[in-house]
This record gives C-alpha cells, sequence and structure tokens, in this order.
C-alpha cells in the first residue's frame, strides 16, 4: 500500500519556496508520505525539490488573477487524489475547502501572517476596525471548516480559534540546518547585508540614510528584490546620497548561496518599519539565515517575536528601525570584531539548538500521522506544540504553548 499522498497548495508562492517546500514538504517526505506542490510558475520549474514533486500552473498577475483561478486551482485539487490537502494562503485556503467537498481530503491552513490586517495600509483609518473584524471573522470559519491549522509564528492562533475544536499547531520558521562555513570577523571595513524581500516598509529608506552616517568603507550588500515597485526609487536616493558605489545589488538566489553570500558580510539588517501588524509580530527566514551564518543582527525592538530571539540568544542590537541615527549608532557599536564574532557564535549556537528547523518539523510530522497515518507507521510522537483546546488531546499529545521540542535544542546536523 502507497503512502498518502499530501498536495501543498499554493496561489502565491513559487515552486521553490523555502517554508512551504524546503522546509515543510521535505520534513513530510523525509517522514514517508508522498508530497506534491501545486503552485504558479513556469514550466520549466524544477520536476522535484527535496523529495518533493512539483507541479506548476499558469496564473494571470495580480489579485484579479488569482480570484479568478480559484475555480481551476479548486478542480485541480480535487483531482489530485490527495489525503490532505495542505493550503498557504487565504484563496489557496478557499480552494482547499471547496477540493474536499468533492473528494473527502483532510484540510490543513497554513498561517504565514496576521490577515485580519492586510487592508490596513489601503483603508481609512475608521474603516480599519470593520474590515480587521469582518477578515477575522472570515479566518475563524475557515479555521472550523479545516481539519487543522499551521501558524508560522506565535500571535496568529487567536483568530482561528472558536467552534469545534480544530487542532492549531506551531510550526514556526527556524533555521534550516543548510550547511555553510560562519563568518570569520576581522578588522576593516563593515559589509552591512540585507536578504530577502525589499521594499519601503522593509526599511530601504531608513537604511540608506544610515549608511551615510557610516564612515565611508562601510558598504552595503543586498540579496533578493523589490517587491514594493520601489526599486527606481531606491536607485535614485542611494545616487543622491552619493552611496551607489558603496552598494552591491545581488538578484535572488537559492538559499545554500545567499548563506554563502551573507556569510561573507559583517552585520544582518532586519529593518522591518512599525505601523504594520505583521511586522510587529514578524519572524522571518532572514534572521535565522543570518543567525546560522555568525552573524550579529540589527533588528527592530517593538517587533515581539524578532526582539525576543535576539534577546534569548544574545546575537544582536534592538533598536528604533524608524531613526537611521539609531541604526547607525548600532553599526559603530559593532566595529569591534570581537564583539561581532561573540555575538555572531552566540546567534548561530541558537540558530542550531534553540531555533533550530528539525524541532518544528517533528511537531508538523505528529501532526500528520493523526491526519494520514502512513501504512506501516502508527505510532505518534510525544509532541509539546499543540495550541491549548485542539482535537488531539485524546490522542495522549500534551496541550502546550510552549517552544516544544525546540526548547532543549536538538543536536546540531553533522557538517554545520
Amino acid at each position: 500500500m502507497s503512502a498518502p499522498l499530501v498536495l501543498l497548495l499554493s496561489a502565491a508562492h513559487p515552486p521553490d519556496d523555502i517554508r512551504v517546500v524546503r522546509k515543510e514538504g521535505a520534513a513530510l517526505a523525509a517522514a514517508g508520505w508522498r508530497v506534491r506542490h501545486l503552485a504558479p510558475g513556469p514550466a520549466t520549474a524544477p520536476c522535484a525539490v527535496a523529495g518533493v514533486a512539483i507541479e506548476t500552473y499558469p496564473r494571470r498577475p495580480g489579485w484579479a488573477g488569482r480570484l479568478l483561478g480559484l475555480p481551476a486551482l479548486a478542480r485541480r485539487a480535487a483531482a489530485s487524489g490527495a489525503a490532505v490537502l495542505h493550503a498557504s494562503e487565504p484563496d489557496a485556503w478557499l480552494a482547499a475547502l471547496l477540493a474536499a467537498r468533492r473528494n473527502g481530503a483532510r484540510v490543513v491552513l497554513d498561517v504565514h501572517e496576521h490577515y485580519p490586517s492586510r487592508l490596513d495600509a489601503r483603508l481609512p483609518a475608521l474603516l480599519r476596525p470593520l474590515a480587521r473584524g469582518a477578515l477575522r471573522l472570515a479566518c475563524r470559519a475557515a479555521g472550523r471548516a479545516a481539519d487543522a491549522v499551521v501558524v508560522a509564528k506565535d500571535g496568529l492562533d487567536a483568530d482561528f480559534g472558536g467552534g469545534r475544536a480544530t487542532p492549531i499547531v506551531a510550526v514556526r520558521n527556524y533555521a534550516m540546518p543548510v550547511p555553510v562555513v560562519p563568518r570569520r570577523h576581522a578588522p576593516g571595513p563593515l559589509t552591512l547585508v540585507h536578504a530577502g524581500a525589499l521594499g519601503r516598509s522593509r526599511g530601504w529608506p531608513q537604511m540608506l540614510e544610515a549608511l551615510a552616517l557610516c564612515p565611508p568603507g562601510t558598504r552595503l550588500r543586498l540579496i533578493g528584490r523589490f517587491t514594493d515597485g520601489s526599486g527606481a526609487a531606491f536607485t535614485a536616493r542611494a545616487a543622491a546620497l552619493g552611496l551607489a558605489g558603496r552598494i552591491e545589488q545581488l538578484a535572488w538566489m537559492p538559499h545554500a548561496e545567499a548563506l554563502a553570500r551573507l556569510a561573507e558580510s559583517d552585520i544582518g539588517l532586519v529593518l522591518f518599519q512599525p505601523g504594520e501588524e505583521n511586522h510587529r509580530l514578524a519572524l522571518p527566514h532572514k534572521l535565522f539565515d543570518c543567525m546560522l551564518a555568525g552573524l550579529p543582527v540589527i533588528a527592530p525592538a517593538f517587533a515581539e517575536e524578532v526582539a525576543a530571539v535576539l534577546r534569548d540568544s544574545g546575537c544582536g542590537a534592538l533598536v528604533d528601525t524608524a531613526a537611521p541615527a539609531a541604526i547607525a549608532a548600532a553599526i559603530a557599536g559593532l566595529a569591534d570584531p570581537a564583539r561581532r564574532a561573540a555575538l555572531g557564535a552566540a546567534g548561530r549556537q541558537a540558530a542550531l539548538t534553540r531555533y533550530a528547523w528539525p524541532g518544528e518539523a517533528a511537531r508538523l510530522v505528529a501532526l500528520y500521522h493523526h491526519l494520514a497515518p502512513l501504512p506501516a507507521a502508527v505510532h505518534i510522537p510525544g509532541d509539546r506544540g499543540l495550541l491549548p483546546g485542539t482535537a488531539i488531546h485524546a490522542l495522549g499529545l500534551a496541550a502546550s504553548g510552549d517552544r516544544g521540542p525546540a526548547e532543549a535544542g536538538p543536536a546540531p546536523l553533522p557538517g554545520l
């Protein structure tokens, strides 16, 4: 008897997304499930990534394209023969729930963001509470209709509680064990690095102003792309500040290669700007990538999850990221290579233990043993990561809001 099929369903995530494929999908495939990722993308996408089969489909651009493509996405999901549909965005949730009505599959909602606040920037202040309330009700209804909800960070579960006891499982974006030689910090001009999506709300205006306040030899490396259309404005502002020759822009690249480029730098930057709920609750891959590469990190003090990681691991400086002078002062405070080395080593150790991905993967695998048991594996591993009020209590899994297996920290994997 073949293993059950898990279909990772995406309406926007790329075919080889780090969380969806290289973390969650790879963990399930390694545990024995057949896993496929159905995602928008070109026909030239790889056929498989990290043990996950890749199937792409064409999608019209923008939100209109995503909404118009929902019926077709639901039909493809229903025809997949999957035992579990694991959906990663609100429109993919809807497609999965519609498909499950036709084929009886179990549905897992993977929640990456605080969706009730997503419309805040587009609405007048008076309408925001009403919009948040409506979106919160929609999230709660989707959660009740699903068989389980997976949250990528703490603070997202409250919008999916209520009604029948749907399991809510925390599977955080902790450090994926990718081999990388950590930075060997030495005297000399500093190289700052920012990885991932770039935009105004992610702090590039403050980043440039802070760089202008740093010694002339200080450089900035960008790895990723602008996602808000502000790339031309960034280039113009950098030229106006006389910084063009001090900035290196690298395109999006494979994760292992990006980690190697990070490890050639001196200080990691996470500069989310205040005013967005998703920034307050942020827990980005780039934070743990910088820690794994042995870099001290400068990050926003208002971002509760990020700040908790930095305080716990002692790997960087928390600042007012809306103030370029505060960012520049933190950079100056990390000029000593010995201090950078100590903070970087502390962050790397934390990324390999308390904030390592294997503990989160174990929690996801435990959930799937309940949802779609493997033919030859009926034992469900113990787990402490299910949030209170879940239906899995009857299976003997303890309900707790703590950090579960990652608390004690799995041993570092060989070769790291």
